[in-house]
């Protein structure tokens, strides 16, 4: 990758205990002593990378660390059963009982945290001293982030030899090489709305921007007016004339397969198709700058009607410590949310040109959602 370069291969975090395996999208159980009260019960949404990496490396390293603290694990694939699980903390904490959850990771955490029902983290995570607070404000009312990532400009580095570096560059490439260059929908994945956060977020004064990634100001939205008729007048310019594929993986293909020459992409999910062989070794990427593609920082958080907080205290407050933060980038290339001083050499060298430690959070999830609704409405067929 050019100025980012990726360990393809990673020392294995020293572990010990048994570990029983659940799949699927319902709840399952993953701990020594699976069911122990003193067990922390963890909902965590997403793609199995996500769940092999807590199974296979972040609960073993746990539960040898503290005897005795299993982690019984419901994985929910793509977050499927997210609002099911919202109303049922909701009814726990309106009822004063138990929730059966200790800890939500994701979407349900960015969720929970704005309608009060996770635990304010200040003063009981002490690792929360090493996060930027910036990335930290980010994350929502109760929530602590513990992995990031950050979009990217994936390239076939053998039809573009010089890739644009700045977003000028990369607008000014886009017209010049019409039909070489699409996003997703932003409704439909991450890094299409970063593309479209990033050409929004040229033309919105820094204070403006800094309200609207930490709270929701309707009316601060004129300020994108300008980002839209740009984004407008480059639909002539993208994939056979204002082709916009749906989701992140959509936006991959055309580029591995050569339909394109340039796509934005997730840093982890880049990393992945070209260590399974499905982005091909001549596709590069590099993070572009004035200003940098968004990125995000996963959230976690413990809920308010748990029963079990001082151990998902500890559980929480064990996923900032270097060794696990170590791990994560390791293992999906998460971006840390620590100091890189803190982490290995080899993980300084190889995350250090990407910095991490100056991820560009996207806006606040109102916003997000009006800005999914209004790219409908004013970027394509304009």
């Amino acid at each position: 990758m050019t100025r980012r370069r990726f360990l393809p291969t990673a020392a294995f975090l020293a572990v010990a205990g048994l570990l029983t395996a659940c799949a699927g999208n319902g709840p399952g159980a993953t701990a020594q002593g699976a069911g122990d009260p003193q067990n922390v019960r963890v909902y965590l949404a997403g793609d199995t990378n996500i769940q092999e990496l807590w199974e296979n490396t972040l609960i073993p390293a746990f539960t040898a660390a503290n005897p005795g603290v299993g982690v019984d694990l419901q994985f929910d694939l793509h977050g499927a059963n997210k609002t099911q699980t919202i109303a049922k903390l909701a009814a726990a904490d309106q009822q004063g009982e138990d929730a059966g959850i200790d800890i939500v990771e994701g979407g349900a955490a960015e969720d929970a945290g704005p309608a009060g029902l996770l635990v304010d983290p200040a003063g009981l995570i002490p690792g929360l001293d090493s996060v930027d607070p910036e990335v930290l404000a980010a994350a929502g009312p109760g929530a602590v982030p513990y992995r990031a990532s950050s979009v990217l400009l994936a390239y076939d580095s053998t039809k573009v030899q010089d890739p644009p570096r700045t977003l000028d560059e990369l607008l000014a490439w886009i017209k010049a090489n019409p039909g070489r260059f699409t996003y997703n929908s932003p409704k439909t994945g991450g890094s299409g709305q970063a593309f479209v956060t990033t050409v929004l977020d040229k033309f919105v004064p820094p204070d403006v921007r800094a309200q609207m990634t930490t709270d929701y100001h309707k009316e601060l939205e004129s300020s994108w007016d300008e980002g839209w008729r740009t984004l407008a007048e480059l639909n002539q310019y993208v994939f056979q004339g204002g082709v916009y594929p749906n989701g992140n993986n959509g936006t991959l293909d055309l580029l591995a397969s050569g339909q394109v020459s340039m796509v934005p992409v997730w840093s982890d999910q880049f990393l992945t198709g070209q260590r399974n062989g499905s982005i091909p070794p001549t596709v590069k990427a590099l993070q572009i700058s004035d200003p940098p593609f968004t990125g995000g920082a996963t959230p976690i958080g413990i809920v308010e009607a748990s029963e079990r907080r001082d151990n998902a205290v500890k559980l929480v407050d064990f996923l900032l410590q270097p060794a696990q933060q170590q791990a994560i980038a390791e293992k999906i290339a998460g971006f840390p949310v620590i100091p890189l001083d803190e982490l290995s050499a080899e993980v300084q060298t190889a995350f250090g040109e990407a910095h991490p430690d100056q991820l560009r959070p996207t806006y606040f999830t109102d916003h997000k959602n009006d800005l999914n609704n209004l790219w409908d409405q004013l970027v394509p067929g304009h």
